[in-house]
């Protein structure tokens, strides 16, 4: 997990800063956002103080709807808590007592154009995504037909000259070599790259290429929801399962388990088809189909 600072909200989301400029180091270390209306009514019980406050135009109305003193009573409680900033939306004004505080208490206050509803949507996502629980591990990562996939396998099994094969049927990479896994809530995990390798694919004998310069931008995407777990490896003559039904294996990653196939490797083999079908088939068990139960079903009827 990186660490989110208050200077880091200003510059993702181009913030005017009213006040605190000094205190734009303050570590940010909540995922969601939070708008005090009970909080400017006096119940404090469940504060969530280490959370961005958002003030929205319910909350500035309130607030010039009272006397000043009201109005320094209840600002006051709520800024001796020291939150990490406030942020202002729809570029409201009439701040300068809610200015006068942050900077006698040294908290940033922000000012945004956007509506209150969706900043608040894009603070949650970005902050839910940066605070991530985070590990990287060796591999490939791509998006197939809107399918994310880790491939896996120890080095110069094939799995980078596989991502080209499917970016040249019109899939999309994510990562190469390192790919940055992020648990964004306790079912999702999120693949992605470490900035370094944006767009980058090593070929053995080639080089490095940029698949977006090679390919055009479609074939690179920033992110992925990862739902397949796929693993490269030797081919191995009495190993290979060949159940109508294999039985279902996961790999664990920060404790969400993801379905694990293997794919042996063999020259002539069409892996990156393989990978296709595996992504394929998954979409269809989602929808509650297997092909198994089918074929299944139909000796079933043949046999009545």
């Amino acid at each position: 997990m990186k660490p989110v600072t208050v200077k880091d909200l200003a510059q993702r989301f181009s913030l005017e800063v009213l006040a605190g400029h000094s205190e734009l180091h303050r570590p940010i270390t909540k995922t969601k956002a939070h708008r005090p209306g009970l909080e400017f009514v006096g119940y404090f019980e469940y504060f969530p103080q280490a959370h961005v406050q958002l003030l929205g135009r319910k909350e500035i109305t309130y607030l010039h709807s009272l006397s000043e003193n009201e109005r320094n009573l209840h600002i006051g409680n709520i800024v001796k808590y020291h939150p990490p900033c406030f942020v202002v939306t729809r570029d409201q004004e009439g701040l300068k007592y809610l200015t006068k505080y942050c900077e006698e208490e040294k908290i940033p206050l922000l000012r945004t154009a956007s509506p209150t509803s969706k900043f608040q949507d894009l603070v949650d996502l970005y902050l839910s995504k940066s605070l991530a629980q985070e590990i990287a591990v060796h591999g490939v990562c791509v998006n197939v037909s809107g399918i994310g996939i880790l491939l896996r396998g120890k080095s110069g099994v094939g799995k980078s000259e596989t991502a080209h094969t499917l970016i040249r049927r019109g899939h999309r990479l994510v990562a190469d070599d390192i790919v940055v896994l992020k648990k964004i809530s306790p079912e999702t995990l999120l693949g992605t790259h470490n900035g370094k390798t944006k767009e980058f694919l090593a070929l053995r004998s080639i080089g490095l290429i940029n698949v977006s310069r090679l390919y055009g931008r479609k074939a690179f995407q920033d992110e992925t929801r990862i739902v397949l777990d796929i693993e490269l490896t030797k081919w191995q003559e009495d190993a290979l399962n060949n159940d109508l039904e294999l039985e279902p294996c996961f790999t664990e990653y920060m404790d969400i388990k993801i379905p694990h196939i293997e794919i042996q490797l063999q020259p002539g083999r069409d892996v990156a088809g393989l990978v296709e079908a595996a992504a394929n088939n998954w979409y269809l068990r989602q929808q509650g189909y297997r092909a198994a139960e089918e074929f299944m079903q139909r000796l079933q009827n043949d046999n009545d």
